[in-house]
């Protein structure tokens, strides 16, 4: 079995889904008392958060590279970045490394081909969401047509995001907030909703409505059991 590593932290929230995720894959691939071979370093996310909003991709880009290599150097085989967001800067990390990276976009744009998906609805932050970085990732790779909320809604979305699920707050004012906005974009015509950060999964669930969701932490975690034992 192949170490799996992880870049943690953007939210911890998030980073404790993963981590039972991938363990409870390998559990069901190999039975038993197995467990995940992992090497996670966990970063504090409130600065960078600050230089996110200050537009300071470069400096983000430095720490992310350097607690990759940190990563690299515990052993891990392959590298998992454990937001949606942070992938602005993937090609930029994985072009520092010896090992691959297993992109997030690249899991979820596979999902979404083989569940016949075309046109799907894409909730993240407002990074994730208005900059070409992962939209157009998925439109060149996959042919997928992706549509995202309008102005109003973005900002709700992303205010959620940072406001209360990376702070571990999951209310149900926000959930009938993002079920609205979902309902939206399959009246614009997605087949489905990417759950396009990886907090989001903590606050909209299959039993929440009959859209189709993709939840990319769900994905991205399954994405590396399968590198594991390939």
């Amino acid at each position: 079995m192949k170490t799996i590593g992880l870049l943690g932290g953007m939210s911890w929230e998030s980073t404790q889904t993963y981590y039972k995720l991938i363990n409870e894959g390998v559990r069901e691939r190999a039975g038993g008392l197995h467990s995940a071979s992992l090497a996670l370093v966990s970063l504090d996310f409130q600065p960078l958060a600050d230089l996110q909003s200050e537009g300071n991709w470069d400096a983000i880009r430095d720490e992310l590279v350097s607690a990759a290599m940190q990563v690299q150097a515990a052993g891990a085989d392959c590298l998992l970045i454990g937001t949606n967001t942070m992938h602005k800067l993937a090609d930029e990390v994985e072009a520092a490394l010896r090992i691959p990276l297993l992109h997030i976009a690249d899991a979820t744009g596979a999902a979404l081909v083989a569940k016949g998906i075309q046109k799907v609805g894409l909730l993240g932050t407002a990074f994730t969401m208005e900059q070409d970085f992962y939209r157009q990732r998925l439109a060149d790779k996959y042919g997928l047509e992706v549509v995202i909320p309008n102005d109003e809604q973005r900002a709700e979305v992303h205010r959620v995001i940072y406001q209360e699920l990376c702070q571990g707050k999951v209310l149900e004012s926000a959930r009938a907030s993002y079920l609205a906005v979902m309902d939206s974009l399959v009246e614009r015509g997605a087949q489905g909703v990417i759950l396009g950060c990886t907090e989001i999964g903590l606050l909209v669930k299959p039993q929440h409505t009959d859209i189709p969701l993709f939840d990319t932490a769900e994905i991205h975690a399954k994405a590396a059991v399968d590198f594991a034992f390939s």
